[in-house]
This record gives structure tokens, C-alpha cells and sequence, in this order.
């Protein structure tokens, strides 16, 4: 587990928003949920369009095969500017190979708790949630003030819809669990490390989400943490001991098995057939603002490829 941390941290400096053992605790809750929403979209480049990064949309579809191939109803909800886009990037990873199931994909642009509610649950009833689960990989988090900040202080909120208001519903329905997967403090469920945010990350005192999640998973590059989060709930369910524990919560098992997840698992082929899609699609990098095969300013090659090798190794050897 402690070479996992260090793997999905690399050498970014962010090691001081990490809270012990979040990324088993997110993993262990995934793994008991049938139906996962997860969300992503960082619209950093305000002046392009598309104005999303490659940074979330690889890490989001990565754990939606995982998920799939668990069993598990998994959707994704996206910014409403957005879903032409995330339609597009989900159809072609399905051509290619990188996912074998479409993700359905909701937009939430709702103004109140009751909307956020009715959103989440069956008839907007508390006892009849829609999902067990919500995760934000690099998902744009509002701050203190109400709006929206990239790294650099640039306000987007008019780029972005309030799926934030999802997650503080979720907080006060019984049976929704919540992740942010995160790399600067300023996205969606980066709330539970805000004091940490403000203290050690530039700009802090102003980008900080401060949005909670049940689970704050911190990664070097947020896309790893999708990876890891995937990896993880391998690991997981690979595990005769929590297998009878999982059993015990929500019946056996309706999927094909180990086989299926070994191949759900992310790899260095898909991923790079996946930001493959993101550059045909004219999304750029989020550090250099280049359309290219490289996330936060680093190259596919020679650092993610080798990341997502590591990951898959310290994965696969605990079978």
C-alpha cells in the first residue's frame, strides 16, 4: 500500500495535503457500491475550446471500465458545455478498445438542494438513492467565495456547471459515499484538505475547493489516482478475505471474474490510445496548454507510460 502512495504521488510536492490510508478506504467503499457517478471536467483553458484539459477524462474512463467490469452501474456527469465533447471521447473509447460498455452521460445544472436531491435519489426520496457513489477525478471545485479558480487564479466559474451541489447533498443522504481525486487542492472534494491547501499550495489561500469528500485521494497527476482507485479495487476484490465480507454485504458476485478484471485494468496501450482521442479532440495539456500527447506539461512517454507500468506491476504481483 506505502508503494502505492509513493507510485501515484511522484514528485510533485503535493505530499502534504495526503491523508493516511484514503486511497483503501475510497477503495473499500467503491467496492461495496452498485452504482457509481463519477465526474470530471477542468475547463482551465478558458480561452480555447474545447477549454478542458487531458488531466481527468483518461483517469474517469479508466475507472469506469474498472467499475464495469465489477458489475457496477456507472455513469458520468458532466458540465452541459461539455457533453457533446465527453460524448465524443466515450464513443471513440469504445471503438478503440479502451472501454467495452458505453458510459451513460448526465449533465446537472439544478440551483437548489431540493434539485441535487432529486438528481441523486428516485423521486427525490432520501431512502431511494440512485447511486452509493460519487467521484470527482480533477473535477473543478468551488472555492471559499462561491466561484471557480485554475491554478493561476483565473476565475472559470461561467465555464462550469454546480455538480458541486451534488456532492454536499450526498453528504446528508445515508448510503452516498463521496471521493475527490485530486493534484492541487482546487478541485472538486479537495475540501477535506483545505487548511492543508492554504498552507502549502500556491494560490491556496484563494483556488482552495471547499467542497468536501468522504475521500480526499491525492496523486501527483490526477489521472493516476483514476488509475490507482482501478488498481486498488483490484487488489480488492482479487482478496478471499474480503470477497466473504463482500459477499456478506451485497450478495455474490454477478460478474465473469478475475480474467475480466485483469483485462478492465488500465494499460499503457489504452491509455495512450485514450489521450490519443483527447488531442484528436483538441484538448490540451493542462500546465503547457499544448494539443500533444502530454498531461500537466508531461510527456506520454518516458513518465505516464512509466507510471502506468508501476501501477499495473505493484497490481498485478499481489495476485
Amino acid at each position: 500500500y506505502f508503494c502505492f502512495v509513493f507510485v501515484i504521488l511522484g514528485s510533485r510536492g503535493i505530499g502534504y495535503l495526503l491523508h493516511r490510508d484514503e486511497l483503501l478506504r475510497a477503495a473499500l467503499s467503491l467496492s461495496h457500491a452498485r452504482s457509481v457517478l463519477v465526474t470530471t471536467g477542468f475547463p482551465t483553458h478558458f480561452n480555447h475550446e474545447p477549454p478542458e484539459e487531458t488531466d481527468g477524462p483518461p483517469g474517469a474512463i479508466a475507472l469506469a471500465a474498472f467499475l464495469q467490469a465489477l458489475g457496477k452501474e456507472t455513469s458520468m456527469v458532466v458540465d452541459q458545455r461539455a457533453l457533446s465533447l465527453h460524448t465524443k471521447l466515450v464513443e471513440e473509447a469504445v471503438k478503440q478498445g479502451v472501454l467495452t460498455t458505453p458510459i451513460p452521460i448526465l449533465t446537472y445544472q439544478g440551483g437548489s438542494v431540493e434539485d441535487a436531491q432529486a438528481f441523486l435519489c428516485k423521486d427525490g426520496d432520501p431512502k431511494s438513492p440512485r447511486f452509493d457513489h460519487l467521484v470527482a477525478i480533477e473535477r473543478a471545485g468551488r472555492a471559499a467565495d462561491g466561484s471557480y479558480y485554475n491554478a493561476r487564479k483565473m476565475n472559470i466559474k461561467h465555464l462550469v456547471d454546480p455538480i458541486d451541489d451534488l456532492f454536499l447533498a450526498a453528504q446528508k443522504i445515508p448510503g452516498i459515499s463521496s471521493t475527490g481525486v485530486g493534484d492541487g487542492g482546487n478541485e472538486l472534494g479537495m475540501g477535506k484538505v483545505k487548511e492543508a491547501v492554504k498552507k502549502f499550495i500556491r494560490n491556496g489561500d484563494v483556488i482552495a475547493c471547499d467542497v468536501e469528500a468522504d475521500f480526499a485521494v491525492i496523486a501527483g497527476v490526477s489521472n493516476w489516482g483514476g488509475y490507482a482507485l482501478a488498481c486498488a479495487l483490484y487488489i480488492l476484490n482479487s482478496c478471499d478475505i474480503h470477497e466473504r465480507y463482500l459477499r456478506r454485504a451485497i450478495g455474490p458476485s454477478r460478474v465473469a471474474g478475475e480474467q475480466s478484471w485483469t483485462q478492465a485494468l488500465p494499460s499503457v496501450a489504452k491509455e495512450e490510445k485514450m489521450l490519443g482521442i483527447l488531442v484528436q479532440n483538441q484538448v490540451r495539456s493542462g500546465v503547457s496548454g499544448i494539443v500533444g500527447m502530454e498531461v500537466d506539461g508531461l510527456p506520454f512517454s518516458g513518465v505516464h507510460d512509466e507510471m502506468i507500468q508501476k501501477l499495473v506491476d505493484a497490481t498485478t504481483k499481489h495476485k
